[in-house]
């Protein structure tokens, strides 16, 4: 059966808006809507900051916005909050999002405002869901990405170890699996510290950690 505790959880939300009231009425209509404000702010630069803090799911911004644009402070918050979801919004009917801005913010969503609640409150859930999806496949990709790096650095440990010794490529292997074990220590670990042992080698790098 699903959690339900996780499929019931409010959606967190930081708000960007210059509009006093207009913020006031957001406020109270995502909460209305189930979803949690964690922060909301008046500018650009306040919800860069914030972003920073409460580390939201979804990031609501109005592209119009003293002390920094929506646009520019979604592009800082895509860096520094990479797993939070990018919603712009705009009273402006006339502007247009560039191919440059999309890929800069990464926004998921442009909304026009005031937003009718169940678009709102739809474009919010359904922001949040990509934003996951989107930083499982990064992270399951970065995670390929060194598991293939790790065979390669075991592949070539086995060859030193096969010239080094005179054993088959199954033996050699058991000599790193069986230091592996003898060690606690990863396989890995145990073919660097081969390639760091060859002369003139230079010591090979540690590996990257998935991103979270």
């Amino acid at each position: 059966m699903p959690d339900t505790a996780a499929v019931s959880a409010p959606i967190r939300i930081l708000l960007a808006e210059d509009d006093d009231n207009a913020r006031s009425l957001l406020v109270d209509l995502l909460a209305a809507l189930g979803h949690s404000v964690v922060a909301h702010v008046s500018n650009g630069r306040d919800a860069i900051a914030r972003a920073s803090e409460v580390k939201p799911d979804v990031v609501l911004l109005d592209v119009h916005m003293p002390g920094g644009s929506g646009l520019e402070a979604a592009e800082e918050i895509r860096r520094s909050v990479p797993g939070a979801a990018v919603v712009l919004f705009s009273g402006d009917q006339t502007i247009t999002l560039s191919e440059h801005d999309i890929t800069a913010t990464s926004a998921i969503a442009f909304l026009p405002k005031p937003t009718p609640p169940k678009m709102l409150d739809s474009t919010i859930r359904l922001a949040a869901m990509r934003a996951k999806e989107l930083l499982t496949a990064r992270s399951e990709a970065q995670d390929a990405k060194q598991q293939l790096e790790n065979r390669k650095t075991i592949e070539r440990a086995k060859g030193i170890l096969m010239r080094r010794t005179g054993s088959s490529e199954q033996e050699a292997y058991r000599i790193l699996q069986r230091t592996s074990q003898d060690r606690s220590v990863p396989m890995v670990e145990i073919a660097k510290a081969v390639l760091d042992s060859e002369p003139s080698a230079a010591p090979s790098t540690p590996p990257t950690p998935p991103k979270k």
